[in-house]
């Protein structure tokens, strides 16, 4: 079902672009879920001060 109709067919460049959106799509969903705020209230509580001070 291979339609050679230059309608049908993309260049690596626009492919190479659509890929790009679909990842930064995936990475914002990712940020959603994992968010920042979850994960701290997952984490240890802090073992003390700085300890570059």
């Amino acid at each position: 079902m291979t339609h050679n109709t230059s309608k049908d067919q993309i260049t690596r460049k626009e492919a190479l672009k659509k890929m790009g959106k679909y990842a930064a799509l995936t990475a914002v969903g990712s940020f959603i879920i994992l968010n920042p705020k979850q994960a701290q209230a997952s984490s240890p509580p802090d073992p003390g001060g700085n300890p570059f001070e």
